[in-house]
């Protein structure tokens, strides 16, 4: 039984300036001087406020513009668009960055997504984990949890970043993403909105941006926000595949070694995702080969439970990855804020953290509503001003950001230990005996109404 997926999210192509001669290799057709390549048609069956003006001179208007359509960015537009917002996402890449492997939604997570309208479609393509397991590189059991002896609402599943980006594209109207936008430059304009220049020349007046342009955010950086900290080790990740279904059990999997841990949870039917994470003095070389990853990622469990061995080996190469694990702390009085102006980061671009406690992508999911709802009353009412929206949202957000983003970063370190008297301890006494999973998972905690215009709590 293959796992069920979203229709790709043709939704248009680049914001391109009419005199690129490029464009003539691809099997698209101009509509104006400015190219909005339209893949599909679509039936919009709410109007949403109109988010663009027409071009004065060179420059084109825009109301709210979000640079990035990764999670958080389009998180973010379908929220604004739920409560009668409309906006602008701007692509560096020339279609949705659907590559990669899969990542690990808790119950605020599912929260969100429930809010923003597309929590039903997404539960039908992917199991719910009903718990966890933990051994030793032997292969030992030292501890099992069930997700729902701990917290009866807890709500764990694995989704693959691919069906979750296009079924949020998909909720957007035409027109709304646009894709090989790079940008280039970045400036406040005299009148407090911004000015945007893309790698192609194009520019863009926008009165409100929103960055959610990942890990390495050229807005974090123009705002004044250093480059996110390497924390010490790295992660393989893949996405195995099962023609004829996969046999495990619907649980997290953990197998911790010194300086060394696995895990595999399984997504689908027939899909397993699995990560290796080593201790590395350095990020490394960037490896993009395959067959290298694969090799490298065997040879480091080579003598582990055969079950790793043999989903790493039904791995397609093309979901197999290596990345550092990166981190940024919000301290207080010394980061950078969250917005300049009506400039405001969302997600990875503000708050990078370690994958350690499975919160990355549930936080920028919490970040969009949070931010669109303050935004949709900010735009709507003259009484409150875009700025003010910004730093009540930096103000909501940043007491539940800091302190996770230090959490993930501890519990990775406390993982990673690889003195021989520390890991026995860890597995003959702290887990076994001490560790209790509710508390570890109070986090997941997070109250999130469905957002409905004219309703913006």
């Amino acid at each position: 039984m293959a796992v069920a997926s979203s229709s790709p999210p043709f939704l248009n192509s680049s914001l391109l300036p009419s005199s690129s001669s490029h464009l003539h290799n691809r099997a698209l057709h101009f509509s104006q001087s400015y190219s909005w390549f339209n893949f599909r048609t679509r039936t919009i069956t709410k109007p949403i406020h109109v988010s663009s003006t027409k071009a004065e001179g060179d420059v084109r208007k825009e109301d709210i513009v979000i640079v990035g359509a990764g999670i958080a960015g389009l998180a973010t537009a379908v929220s604004l668009q739920r409560l009668g917002v409309g906006s602008l996402v701007l692509e560096q890449a020339d279609s949705l960055r659907t590559g990669g492997t899969s990542l690990t939604l808790f119950k605020n997570g599912w929260r969100v997504l429930d809010a923003i309208g597309v929590g039903s479609d997404l539960r039908s393509q992917f199991l719910e984990i009903q718990g966890m397991a933990v051994k030793s590189e032997d292969g030992r059991e030292m501890r099992s949890f069930k997700f729902k002896d701990e917290d009866e609402s807890q709500e764990v599943r694995a989704v693959e970043r691919r069906i979750l980006l296009e079924t949020l594209a998909n909720q957007l109207p035409p027109e709304s993403v646009h894709f090989s936008s790079k940008l280039a430059k970045i400036e406040t304009c005299a009148n407090g909105g911004t000015l945007l220049e893309l790698v192609n020349g194009t520019q863009l007046h926008a009165k409100i941006v929103i960055g959610c342009d990942g890990i390495r955010s050229p807005i974090a950086k123009w705002m004044g926000f250093s480059e996110p900290n390497y924390v010490g080790h790295c992660a393989y990740r893949g996405l195995a595949y099962y023609l004829n279904g996969q046999p495990f059990e619907p649980k997290v999997n953990y197998i911790y070694g010194r300086g060394l841990r696995a895990g595999y949870v399984p997504v689908s039917p027939t899909k397993v995702y699995w990560f290796i994470c080593f201790n590395n003095p350095s990020p490394g070389l960037k490896i993009t080969d395959p067959i290298m990853l694969k090799k490298q990622a065997k040879d480091l469990v080579r003598n582990w439970p055969a079950e790793l061995l043999d989903i790493i080996d039904l791995t397609p190469d093309e979901t197999i990855i290596r990345t550092p694990l990166v981190d940024r702390w919000l301290w207080p009085s010394i980061s950078p804020p969250a917005s300049r102006g009506r400039v405001v980061l969302v997600g990875d671009a503000w708050h990078p953290m370690t994958p350690n406690l499975g919160q990355g992508a549930c936080c920028a999911l919490e970040d969009a509503v949070v931010l669109a709802k303050k935004l949709a009353n900010a735009t709507k009412c003259t009484s409150a001003s875009v700025e003010d929206a910004l730093r009540s949202y930096e103000s909501e957000r940043w007491p539940r950001i800091f302190p996770l983003t230090i959490r993930a970063n501890l519990v990775g370190s406390l993982l990673q230990w690889e003195n021989p008297v520390v890991c026995s301890v860890r597995n003959n006494i702290i887990i076994p005996k001490v560790v209790r999973l509710g508390p570890v998972l109070d986090h997941t905690n997070f109250d999130c109404e469905p957002l409905m215009e004219g309703i913006n709590g």
